[in-house]
């Protein structure tokens, strides 16, 4: 009887065995990654200061935009430089379980249908994990109250801490920030304000999507309409475009988003309307107003001057805000004094082959602006420049750093955190897998060499080598394969010859370079060389 339970035992414990979930794989020579995020990139809790209970506000899809407007609608006080909910009892708390990656995986996760709409970094983190990234070891999250100045103290104290900590938990290894959008002008301002700091504990600090000097069109048109962070069907459920903009307009990181007025824009960004101007004689004509970044300001001024929300029965101005403007030039003094520690590198991607507003128009001259008062509630049309669809590129690539290198992903801005060619650039260069020295992360192949053959012989005076060798170029781009039985091999041909004299052999070299068409994202490359040298 004995015999047979242990033989039981023995069963179920193999069942459970083979039953259970199997651990995934950790690579523990891996030096650990703080992901930042970007503006709506991490989840925000209201904290009632009464009975200490907390509730998700931000992103919430049930009760979203009534949540929104009484616990987080707020108020700038210059005094301190941070903004205030309007409801005194209720304080902002970024949650941090999961080493910081809950607040910035999944933004909603109680929702189930349509969930890819408020992943943040979630395909990434799925990615580094299945790399061999451990969290609490070497992966890690940081996320911050986005309506707040990226040099506001208290933010640049907790990332001071989390950057102490990670280092702690890796075992004093140096950190790699990976950070998306606004989370990289947090990132800078620190590494301006607190670059001991930097220094000490950050090894590489990759920036994506980052609009370094702003994202004119779109934050232009967002101080007039508003924004809205989902597309299609689930803006229905979400926080609307108009109590989305009661919020950021009094929000410091939007001021700092705005177009850098001393940056050498290749165009200007513009504020442009169509209006109807009476002449002296009387007639009317429709003229195209043009207004530079600086001199947008007063069109802003008037336009939302007479902007207010009705809270809780009182009526409060929120007119465009001169003091956050004001907070914002000294941000961006900042921004710009920054450097790269000596000690640090710096990479920089960025989105490009989308078009993204850069100038923005309101009025035709069908239907001109007769009131600026009215311009909340016209819809803008976009000049656009090449970009990821929020940021330009020219404003992302525009670090003012010292970069190791600076590549162009076609991506939507938000979308670019699951591109599968920007997994690969970071795979590369956190040296995460099986180092791959033939990856070329700006053009995004490899060169994988397939054979090489060399031969040499001595005969009556000649020294003659032969050399053969093959490549083969792996790319993501296809080639259609109805064209490819059209098309033959490229064969091209070099020469090269060394005069010879008193001290040296005289010496030739031929080769045949054979391209063959690319197949199923494959590309072979055949070099046959012959070199002949003469003894002196």
């Amino acid at each position: 009887m004995a015999v047979l339970l242990e033989d039981i035992v023995q069963s179920v414990e193999m069942w459970l065995k083979l039953t259970k979930k199997p651990q995934p794989y950790v690579d523990p020579n891996l030096d650990p990654v703080l992901l930042v995020p970007g503006i709506a990139g991490s989840i925000l809790n209201a904290v009632d200061s009464q009975n200490g209970q907390e509730e998700r506000v931000w992103v919430r899809i049930l009760g979203a935009d009534y949540k929104f407007r009484t616990k987080l609608w707020s108020r700038f006080d210059p005094s301190t430089g941070r903004t205030v909910s309007l409801d005194p009892s209720t304080s902002v708390k970024v949650p941090e379980e999961r080493y910081g990656l809950y607040a910035i995986d999944v933004l909603d996760p109680d929702m189930i249908i349509g969930r890819e709409c408020v992943y943040y970094f979630h395909d990434m983190i799925v990615e580094m994990i299945k790399w061999g990234f451990q969290e609490g070891k070497t992966l890690f999250g940081f996320g911050y109250d986005f309506r707040q100045s990226n040099r506001l103290q208290e933010t640049l104290d907790r990332l001071a801490a989390k950057l102490e900590s990670v280092y702690k938990a890796s075992g004093g290894k140096k950190i790699n920030i990976i950070s998306h959008s606004m989370g990289g002008l947090l990132i800078k301002c620190f590494m301006g304000l607190h670059c001991d700091i930097f220094e000490k504990y950050v090894k590489n600090w990759i920036a994506i999507a980052a609009p370094f000097r702003g994202a004119p069109g779109y934050i232009a048109s967002t101080f007039l309409n508003g924004m809205s962070f989902v597309d299609g069907w689930e803006q229905n459920f979400f926080i609307s475009k108009w109590s989305m903009h009661q919020l950021l307009i009094e929000c410091p990181s939007i001021y700092e988003l705005m177009a850098c007025p001393h940056f050498h824009w290749q165009h200007i960004p513009l504020l442009e309307i169509w209006r109807e101007e009476e002449s002296c004689d009387g007639i009317s004509r429709i003229i195209l107003e043009s207004y530079r970044p600086g001199e947008s300001i007063d069109i802003f001024k008037e336009a939302l001057s007479g902007n207010s929300v009705d809270y809780n029965g009182e009526n409060i101005p929120l007119p465009f805000n001169l003091e956050i403007l004001k907070w914002a030039k000294e941000t961006h003094k900042v921004l710009s004094h920054a450097k790269v520690p000596s000690g640090v590198k710096f990479y920089n991607i960025y989105g490009i082959n989308l078009e993204t507003p850069h100038s923005i128009c309101y009025g035709s001259e069908e239907t001109p602006v007769t009131d600026i008062l009215d311009l909340p509630f016209f819809q803008p049309t976009y000049v656009c420049v090449d970009g990821d669809g929020t940021v330009p590129a020219e404003s992302a690539m525009a670090d003012g750093l010292h970069a190791e290198a600076r590549v162009g992903v076609p991506a939507e801005h938000r979308g670019i955190l699951c591109e599968p060619h920007v997994f690969r650039i970071l795979k590369h260069w956190l040296q995460a897998g099986d180092p791959d020295p033939f990856y070329n992360p700006v053009n995004d192949y490899v060169i994988l060499p397939t054979a090489f053959e060399t031969e040499s012989h001595h005969e009556k005076g000649l020294q003659v080598t032969s050399l053969k060798e093959e490549w083969e170029i792996v790319s993501e781009d296809q080639d259609d394969p109805d064209d490819m039985a059209s098309r033959r091999p490229f064969v091209s041909s070099i020469s090269v010859s060394q005069g010879g004299n008193m001290q040296s052999s005289r010496s030739e070299a031929h080769a045949t370079i054979i391209c063959h068409p690319q197949n199923e994202g494959k590309q072979r490359l055949e070099l046959n060389a012959v070199g002949v040298s003469v003894d002196a």
